[in-house]
């Protein structure tokens, strides 16, 4: 994952605080960017000019509860265009309902990440996250 840029979809200030806190934690020294809502994470990523450069380089964390389009929506449109289907997507948000997990794998994600509700344990689960990511094989 060495030059993997991270889009890191969410809302919420403070979890994205602490989701890039706790993978720097994890020894993720990638570049990420923070974008809060839906729309503007399709307009940054129709807005990439290069699509191989595109796939090849980027992976997205995306919560599911966004304002203007919601993160089903995001990844339905990431995963059902042909210029962004390659690019690993992470869906990282605070359900955890069986149907709603099943239905982000359906639409295409790659892993799915329930947030703690507890400070520790959401700590603890996004430095594993980062542990995983820096060993994972990205396509």
């Amino acid at each position: 994952m060495l030059s993997t840029k991270i889009l890191l979809i969410e809302d919420d200030p403070g979890h994205a605080r602490l989701i890039e806190r706790n993978l720097r934690r994890a020894g993720i020294k990638n570049t990420i960017t923070v974008i809060d809502n839906g729309q503007s994470a399709v307009d940054y990523l129709q807005g990439y000019s290069d699509i191989q450069e595109m796939e090849d380089s980027l992976m997205v964390l995306l919560d599911l509860n966004l304002p203007v389009l919601d993160g089903y929506q995001v990844l339905k449109m990431i995963k059902s265009s042909e210029r962004t289907r390659k690019i690993p997507v992470i869906v990282l948000t605070t359900t955890d309902l069986p149907q709603e997990v099943a239905r982000c794998y359906e639409l295409g994600c790659n892993i799915f990440v329930a947030k703690p509700v507890q400070y520790d344990d959401f700590c603890t689960a996004v430095q594993n996250l980062g542990l995983i990511l820096s060993i994972a094989q990205m396509p």
